[in-house]
């Protein structure tokens, strides 16, 4: 693990793999309130012949620093970390959050996007006027129970409880600021309109189950994509924890495809 100073926040990262390939460095952005490990399955299967760059987004994990008002500013971040770096082209694979980072990226530096991969992501968060009223509540209640609801309503049906538990303890200890500036940040985000603008190959693997960005709202953006390729999966919202080898089988087949 290493660090990197930007605008205020120390953000750690691992930088592994291969300098010396010619495969195009993955860079793996992680969801709200996770870390830089819920890639470990994927950065254990590429690293070992591929550049793979994964961090921890501001005030979450082992890296410090206030919420980022805006997905732009996580862009920011990252961008900011491959040019210390010295990485130009990448292939940016976000889940969640991480996805809605990833597709910021694609816009604001399209020379430097290869392909884009998307897990568990929208572009933007659409609900009827009663989820909208149910979801601004939620922040009312004590941070606690509202990290514990949303994140175990994350998982799809089956997934084992202590497990379910586990993530929920990581979660809870994200900076209160961090958290719901973040969310609010997600809230707001809205790159829907924009979504034929980005050209490269991009892959869309989303769980059957998900509840907190349902797959028909994945299937709406998908049909602005010029060139999109969509794989559904008996899961939730958390692909990476859930069904690690699937999505790396899928992400490798992507990967390998002319």
């Amino acid at each position: 693990m290493a660090r990197f100073t930007v605008d205020g926040a120390e953000l750690a990262y691992d930088d592994e793999g291969p300098r010396d390939r010619a495969d195009t460095p993955l860079v793996l952005i992680h969801g709200w309130t996770a870390d830089r490990h819920r890639w470990d399955h994927q950065t254990a299967h590429f690293s070992p012949h591929r550049r793979v760059i994964r961090l921890d987004l501001r005030g979450h994990g082992e890296s410090t620093g206030a919420g980022a008002p805006t997905v732009d500013a996580l862009a920011r971040d990252v961008v900011a970390l491959l040019d210390h770096l010295g990485v130009d082209r990448f292939v940016p694979v976000g889940h969640s959050m991480g996805g809605m980072t990833a597709q910021t990226l694609a816009l604001t530096h399209p020379g430097r996007v290869e392909r884009l991969v998307l897990v568990n992501s929208i572009g933007r968060m659409t609900y009827s006027r009663a989820r909208g009223l149910l979801m601004a509540a939620s922040t009312l209640v004590p941070f606690k129970l509202f990290v514990a609801a949303n994140i175990r309503r994350a998982f799809g049906p089956g997934h084992p409880r202590d497990e379910v538990e586990k993530y929920i303890r990581a979660s809870a200890s994200t900076p209160r600021e961090v958290v719901m500036t973040l969310y609010a940040a997600m809230r707001a985000f809205d790159v829907l309109d924009r979504a034929g603008e980005i050209r490269v190959p991009t892959l869309m693997v989303h769980g059957y189950h998900d509840v907190q960005l349902p797959v028909r709202q994945m299937l709406r953006l998908a049909k602005g994509y010029p060139d999109a390729e969509i794989r559904v999966l008996d899961a939730g919202h958390e692909l990476p924890l859930e069904r690690p080898a699937d999505l790396t089988a899928v992400l490798d087949r992507f990967l390998s495809r002319p």
